[in-house]
């Protein structure tokens, strides 16, 4: 007899390839419905930017369409993002459900750039981000998002002021650069930062959110030992470049983390290999090769993904466009949008099994 029960039953066999567990003892089959031949269900997924979406949904298809008398099925999907676990010493911020770090052991190996783009790539995805431009001495994630322009307003609140963050490509962000003039640096000792950090966490009507990324400063200094013993983190992201120099330096940081209770979800490997605009199917490994993927072996880290170096990818940062809404199928856009439904399939896991 097709009735929901028989429904449920031949959908237990079908598990998350990432929690390996049943969807439906995972309550993530829900709302069954059936009308003559037709079984209507929602698939609620552990995050909007799931990589195996289509994987899930055909197997949920294929089991139900074994029961006698099943001519369509019909999968509704939508996601609920499970919150990081709260903990003691560490505050945690109001409708904020997890919050990552994207760091990195060195300038210049294009942590903004892929703060922004996983942020975006979220986004897109169906999740509500935030993105935190914590790196106070040279904030560039303005400009990277099309906001160099904004103003943030100050609004008094029950707790004192509190930052309205500027808003494009489905990003919510708060900057230094909104608070300073252009040209002017940012000359701070340790207490003044670690307090600039605190607002933009606390201090900030970010409403509710699924993400809150944060681009850290290069470096093992204030801002991460502030970041990391103010709030419960979901994980931090090391991104590096392949040559040695950036390795060595990639590996002080993410050990900083996991000496602090952080997780390290994984290392991203950017500027991986170039590929000229004019012979798209010839790579040059400008700074070395394989240092990612060795490094993540040696250190049992994931390698999250590789970004490759293109001129677009530069462009797009430079004119407020990024990559994965100006070009998403270009390779290196491809590649950060994989790299943000791996860290969105991580943070799930650790939040569902911990």
């Amino acid at each position: 007899m097709l009735d929901v029960s028989s429904v449920l039953e031949v959908l237990k066999p079908v598990q998350d390839p990432e929690l390996q567990k049943s969807l439906v003892e995972l309550n993530m089959i829900r709302n069954v419905e059936i009308d003559g031949g037709t079984v209507r269900f929602t698939l609620v997924l552990t995050t909007p930017a799931c990589p195996l979406r289509e994987f899930i949904v055909e197997d949920c298809q294929r089991a139900v369409k074994q029961l006698p008398g099943v001519e369509e099925v019909l999968v509704d999907v939508t996601a609920e993002t499970p919150s990081q676990k709260s903990l003691p010493d560490r505050t945690g911020i109001d409708g904020v459900k997890n919050i990552i770090a994207i760091s990195s052991g060195k300038g210049g190996v294009g942590k903004s750039t892929v703060a922004v783009n996983v942020a975006v790539a979220l986004a897109k995805l169906g999740a509500k981000v935030g993105l935190i431009d914590a790196d106070i001495y040279g904030p560039n994630a303005p400009t990277m998002l099309g906001l160099a322009d904004a103003k943030v307003m100050v609004q008094q609140g029950a707790q004192g002021e509190v930052l309205q963050p500027a808003f494009n490509h489905g990003v919510k962000l708060v900057s230094m650069a909104f608070l300073i003039d252009p040209d002017q640096p940012v000359i701070w000792r340790g207490p003044m930062l670690n307090g600039v950090i605190r607002q933009f966490l606390y201090q900030v009507a970010w409403g509710d959110l699924d993400y809150l990324i944060v681009d850290m400063p290069p470096g093992t200094g204030d801002a991460q030992l502030t970041l990391t013993q103010a709030v419960p983190m979901a994980g931090a992201v090391i991104v590096t470049t392949p040559q040695t120099v950036a390795l060595l330096d990639s590996r002080r940081g993410l050990k900083m983390f996991q000496q602090m209770g952080v997780p390290v979800l994984g290392i991203v490997e950017n500027m991986s290999y170039f590929i000229p605009p004019d012979l798209p199917d010839r790579q040059y490994d400008l700074f070395g090769s394989g240092g990612g993927e060795k490094t993540s072996k040696e250190l049992n880290i994931p390698l999250l993904g590789c970004i490759p170096l293109e001129i677009s990818l530069r462009e797009g940062g430079d004119g407020g466009v990024p990559i994965v809404v100006g070009e998403p199928d270009s390779a290196s856009g491809k590649a950060l949008i994989a790299i943000a439904k791996a860290i969105a399939a991580k943070v799930s896991i650790a939040a569902l099994t911990s």
